[in-house]
C-alpha cells in the first residue's frame, strides 16, 4: 500500500540529512515505519519514515525535564524514558519546531556518540547552517589576525 504524502515528509529529510552530517552517523532501520540515525551502531535518533505520521525520539541528558514540558512531548516507551529519551509527536497539520528538533538531535547524538567522535566536531556547537559562509570565514580570519598579532 502506497504511502500518504504529508507536509512534514521534507522536514524529516531535513532532520535525517542535519543528523547524517555529524561524523561516523548513518541510518538504520530496526523495524518497518522507521529510519533512524545511529553512531556505531548506536541509535541517537528515532525518525518515522516519509509518508507516516511525524515522530521523533531523542536522548537528552541535559535537556529532557525542559522538553518534557512542552506540550508534543512524552518520556519514551519501553523504559528508555528512565535513560533521558524524549519522543515528539505532533497532530497532523502542526509543523514541529525544526530549530528545536535539530538541537535535539545534536544533544542526542553528542551523548550517544563515542567521545573521540563528539571531540572532533569543529566546535562544541554546531555552526548554524544559515550562518553565511563569508561571516564563518571572516571569524576564523579575524582569530587567526589576533593570533599574528600577539606572537
Amino acid at each position: 500500500m502506497p504511502r500518504t504524502k504529508r507536509a512534514t515528509d521534507a522536514l524529516l529529510k531535513e532532520l535525517r540529512d542535519f543528523g547524517l552530517a555529524y561524523p561516523g552517523a548513518h541510518t538504520k532501520s530496526p523495524w518497518p515505519g522507521h529510519l533512524d540515525l545511529a553512531v556505531k551502531e548506536k541509535t541517537f535518533a528515532f525518525l518515522s519514515v516519509e509518508g507516516e505520521p511525524f515522530s521523533m525520539s531523542c536522548k537528552l541528558p541535559q535537556s529532557n525535564a525542559a522538553a518534557l514540558t512542552l506540550p508534543f512531548a512524552k518520556p519514551t516507551g519501553y523504559g528508555l524514558g528512565k535513560s533521558g529519551w524524549v519522543s515528539a509527536q505532533f497532530p497532523e497539520g502542526q509543523m514541529p519546531p525544526k530549530d528545536l528538533l535539530k538541537a535535539w538531535i545534536d544533544e542526542s547524538y553528542r551523548a550517544q556518540a563515542p567521545k573521540k567522535l563528539v571531540a572532533s566536531l569543529a566546535a562544541s556547537t554546531r555552526v548554524d547552517e544559515k550562518t553565511p559562509k563569508s561571516r564563518q570565514k571572516s571569524s576564523s580570519s579575524s582569530t587567526a589576525r589576533r593570533t599574528r598579532r600577539t606572537r
